[in-house]
């Protein structure tokens, strides 16, 4: 065909064609982005959310808020792209990824340096609208999440690294709102350490079998045979640690009824990997959206109902 009879047929087109057509070309970075899988913006979000209302007493700022729901889809769309990029290699080998864009050749690794680098110029643009303090956590929350996918290759336990990386939205919370990290922010930072360490466990065990053969490093690999117990003991550590948020915060009742309900989701994520199925970890890491929603919800409830 003549480059004259394509763009006479281009031209007879019909609109939406061209619009799928659109779509078709960019839905590889958006899957790049994992925008089509938003459980890891929730897993990011629930923390980020608790230590808002917290911060602010029930009452957020609404720039504040919008700014920081924003970044966090952002910065969670950066980090999968660096991740993928520096995995680009082990990612065809690992069956649950091997559909990946940069696994593929779908997406060129210049391309995904290039969105990468897009993604972080956005983010620095939102947080611009913060104050200082908020500023600087986010340059050392930017550094963390390009560290990250590195240690998979070196620590026995990068699940820790991805908590501190995961857990950086709470700090950032407090300064956006007051201008200073307290006492009962490093202690819902602790929590929020240790979820991540119970739920990216959960979803490395769903790995465990391919990251053996390739040499990737997680702490499901690390706990072996000792996965469910020390998975529970985390738990039960996380529950704790919750407890003494609500204590220093002085929340009531609703609470800690979120916090049963969140004990019940916990508990059927360790129901769920009994037989250690790759299928059922995968539910479970699932669930922690829940758990993190429940969470949320008596935070609310509590600050909404209060004498």
């Amino acid at each position: 065909m003549s480059s004259r009879s394509a763009s006479t047929a281009a031209t007879k087109m019909p609109w939406w064609r061209h619009v799928q057509l659109l779509v078709q070309h960019y839905s590889r970075y958006l899957r790049l982005m994992r925008l089509h899988r938003p459980i890891g913006i929730w897993l990011l979000l629930w923390p980020t959310l608790w230590a808002l209302w917290i911060a602010s007493a029930g009452r957020p700022d609404g720039h504040v808020f919008l700014i920081l729901v924003l970044g966090t889809i952002v910065a969670r769309s950066a980090g999968c792209v660096i991740n993928d990029f520096v995995d680009r290699k082990v990612d065809p080998h690992v069956a649950r990824t091997a559909d990946r864009p940069l696994a593929t050749g779908e997406v060129a690794p210049a391309e995904a340096l290039l969105l990468f680098a897009a993604l972080m110029l956005i983010a620095l643009g939102l947080v611009l609208t913060l104050n200082p303090l908020t500023l600087s956590f986010a340059v050392g929350g930017a550094v963390i999440a390009v560290i990250y996918p590195f240690t998979k290759r070196f620590l026995s336990t990068p699940q820790f690294v991805l908590g501190v990386a995961f857990s950086w939205g709470v700090p950032m919370a407090f300064a956006a709102s007051t201008g200073d990290v307290p006492r009962v922010a490093w202690l819902l930072f602790l929590a929020t350490m240790i979820w991540v360490v119970v739920y990216d466990t959960l979803y490395a065990m769903t790995d465990r079998a391919d990251d053996l053969k390739v040499g990737v490093r997680s702490t499901a690999v690390l706990f072996g045979e000792l996965d469910r117990q020390f998975i529970a003991a985390l738990q039960v550590l996380l529950l704790a640690s919750l407890v003494l948020v609500g204590r220093s915060a002085a929340l009531g009742a609703w609470y800690y009824g979120g916090l049963g309900a969140a004990a019940c989701f916990a508990a059927y994520q360790g129901y769920l990997i009994r037989d250690r199925d790759g299928v059922q970890a995968f539910r479970a890491f699932l669930n922690n959206a829940w758990f993190g929603a429940a969470v949320f919800a008596g935070i609310v409830l509590d600050y909404t109902f209060r004498a």
